[in-house]
């Protein structure tokens, strides 16, 4: 979503770097630089034009410091302002509301707003212990209940039967009232979207914010529409006073600017992003973390928090064990694979490490790494198990066999197997520091 983005920055950064020193003149200079830099970004203008006033204030007259060149200070206060932009802090949702929470969701149609209270309902569920009750009040779109209901049904969780029902209040208020018998402690409402924002459609949600004490109003907002969603959430938040934005495909490949408006705009803070179609893909949204991905300083601590969710500590003191016995076999190769695509892509973990960006577009460019890590999958399941635990073995028909099997050619089988040896002999040599290198690290 942001790449757009972080390379604007990085070029604009790279001109910054002849600068000797950032007088007042030459801060002038830098900063009619960096509004082109947003403005090419998609950033609403108003804020481009803000942002780059609060840089300017800041670093003229500021000492830099003496560990600094004057273009790093720059840096040091643009990422800073940058943060100020996103949100200081980590915008959670009221808990402390007496049970139920009511959240009511609302959005344009295709903003992707349905799939979202199913990711959101799952989040709840998992992450936080909560008792997700889902609410289809969508009585105009065909097929738009039906939908909540699958959803429901793929997360796990509960969904008002509203089917016989045709008013999207009334709806509401008796699956509250079920809610609230049934002891749920969180209800999620999933309105009617437009293709547009019209009277009506804001009058029906005014009536159930009004009918019911509603906790949570999060807009899902598609953050591949442009300024158009800088627009579409200013309009939401004046009808509905909104507590909270969701932007939906954030995945996708948009410019980026419009989702950095949003939050200026309206004041509202972004509380979750969605990054992908799984119902797993949707992250609670943290400032800092976006922040230093955009400015491609990594995201170390959701990459982290990535690992330990998928990760078991015992398989991997096991797998230590292995390692240090110089036993680690193919079927152990091929289990660390399908831990790692549980994190995601592998160029999405490439960009949160520090400085990886760029090899990512590099290695991106000669092969997709999602592509080889399945086509290396392939090959390992083509194999026999006595051909997995004893590499030794494979001679050259078994590699035909393999290849066919698999659908590969015999070179991508020999490439594959010339890695997997230079791995297994790196990781002999690690083994050799014994308990001074913590091993199960290299996949935690």
């Amino acid at each position: 979503m942001f790449e757009t983005l972080s390379d604007k920055f990085e070029s604009f950064f790279k001109k910054l770097k002849g600068h000797g020193k950032l007088s007042e003149k030459n801060i002038s200079e830098v900063s009619q630089k960096l509004r082109m830099t947003l403005l090419e970004a998609d950033v609403n203008f108003k804020v481009a034009k803000y942002f780059v006033t609060e840089i300017e204030k800041e670093a003229i007259g500021q000492k830099v410091h003496e560990s600094l060149t004057p273009a790093q200070h720059y840096i040091k206060i643009v990422h800073a302002k940058l943060i100020d932009l996103l949100g200081k802090d980590v915008a959670t949702l009221n808990f402390r509301v007496t049970p139920p929470l009511v959240i009511l969701v609302c959005g344009l149609q295709g903003s992707g707003k349905t799939t979202t209270c199913g990711k959101l309902a799952k989040l709840l569920k998992e992450k936080y212990d909560r008792n997700p009750f889902l609410v289809p009040a969508d009585v105009y779109r065909p097929a738009a209940k039906d939908q909540l209901k699958t959803v429901a049904r793929h997360v796990g969780v509960e969904c008002f039967d509203s089917s016989e029902m045709q008013d999207a209040v009334e709806i509401c208020k008796k699956a509250l009232s079920v809610a609230q018998t049934q002891g749920r402690d969180t209800v999620i409402l999933d309105t009617a979207g437009r293709l547009h924002i019209d009277e009506s459609l804001m009058q029906e949600l005014k009536e159930i914010k009004s009918n019911l004490e509603t906790h949570e109003t999060l807009l899902v907002a598609d953050a591949m529409t442009g300024q158009e969603a800088v627009r579409i959430a200013g309009a939401f938040h004046e009808a509905l006073q909104l507590t909270g934005l969701i932007l939906s495909k954030m995945d996708g490949d948009a410019r980026g600017g419009a989702a950095l408006s949003m939050k200026h705009v309206t004041q509202v803070p972004i509380k979750f992003i969605g990054m992908g179609e799984k119902m797993e893909a949707l992250e609670t949204f943290y400032p800092d973390r976006m922040c230093n991905r955009i400015l491609q300083m990594g995201d170390m601590m959701t990459l982290i928090e990535k690992s330990q969710e998928v990760f078991d500590e015992a398989a991997a003191q096991k797998l230590e064990k292995k390692i240090r016995k110089n036993e680690f076999t193919l079927e152990d190769f091929r289990d660390q694979m399908k831990q790692i695509q549980k994190m995601g892509s592998v160029s999405d973990i490439l960009k949160m490490i520090p400085g990886a960006g760029k090899l990512t577009q590099a290695m991106d460019s000669g092969a997709n790494m999602d592509k080889e890590l399945k086509k290396s999958q392939a090959i390992i399941d083509s194999m026999t198990q006595k051909e997995r635990r004893n590499v030794e073995i494979l001679n050259g028909s078994r590699r035909l066999r393999i290849a066919r099997g698999s659908g590969t050619q015999v070179q991508d089988v020999n490439r594959f197997m010339k890695q997997f040896t230079q791995a297994k002999k790196m990781m002999k040599k690690i083994s050799k520091f014994g308990n001074k290198l913590p091993l199960r690290n290299i996949f935690q």
